[in-house]
């Protein structure tokens, strides 16, 4: 009955909350239908797990809205062969929907206790595509190479040139941009080898990245 429960709870979030804020792809509602975000929430969030709220995950950490996380992934049309670096692995949710839909996932996050707990997820779904570490990702220790998808999964102040850097010509950015209460969602397209193009999505508010810069206000 539990299982059941969770299934038609899936069911819900997707009908009701994700396809309802404009996530239309067939195979991003899907995965989101298929993918067992109770197996991702801490247990103490089990029986809100596809509710309409920001769970918790501790350190100020939350997991995004399922519908912000479904605009993500529509956003980032991601292909099979894809490889995707995602910067802040959290839960491990988004991680294991990227993974499902890309090639291979290099997943950074700072705090090394949601690494683990992201690995043994991932290892209890048999999801194997997916390189997890530990490091901060705005420090210089950046991960090398390019990428066709990229999803920030934290806020930040302004739009991170580092990570636009790490695109391939055609790859994608995910990005929330500003201060709370007053964010915004961009893909940033990678046009050329000095060219991109962003695109504002929808508007938003999420927890910062752990380490993202604060912009002092003037006082006057």
């Amino acid at each position: 009955m539990i299982v059941s429960s969770y299934e038609k709870a899936r069911f819900n979030m997707v009908e009701q909350q994700v396809r309802p804020w404009e996530v239309l792809d067939p195979k991003v509602l899907n995965l989101i239908g298929e993918m067992p975000r109770d197996r991702f929430v801490p247990d103490s969030y089990k029986g809100l797990a596809y509710a309409d709220i920001e769970i918790p995950l501790g350190d100020g950490q939350k997991m995004m809205f399922p519908r912000v996380e479904g605009r993500l992934l529509q956003a980032l049309d991601i292909q099979p062969a894809d490889n995707i670096l995602e910067v802040g692995t959290g839960s491990g949710y988004l991680t294991a929907c990227l993974a499902k839909l890309g090639n291979k996932v290099i997943s950074q996050e700072i705090n090394p206790a949601y690494t683990e707990q992201a690995r043994q997820r991932l290892a209890e779904l048999e999801i194997d595509n997916v390189e997890l570490r530990t490091t901060d990702s705005l420090s210089d220790d950046i991960e090398s190479g390019r990428f066709d998808a990229i999803a920030v999964t934290g806020s930040l102040p302004e739009m991170p040139e580092a990570f636009k850097q790490r695109l391939n010509i055609g790859g994608r950015l995910f990005v929330v941009i500003g201060q709370s209460p007053a964010m915004t969602a961009f893909l940033v397209t990678r046009t050329s080898e000095n060219e991109w193009h962003s695109e504002a999505l929808f508007e938003t508010d999420i927890a910062p990245l752990t380490n993202a810069p604060v912009i002092r206000k003037f006082v006057f």
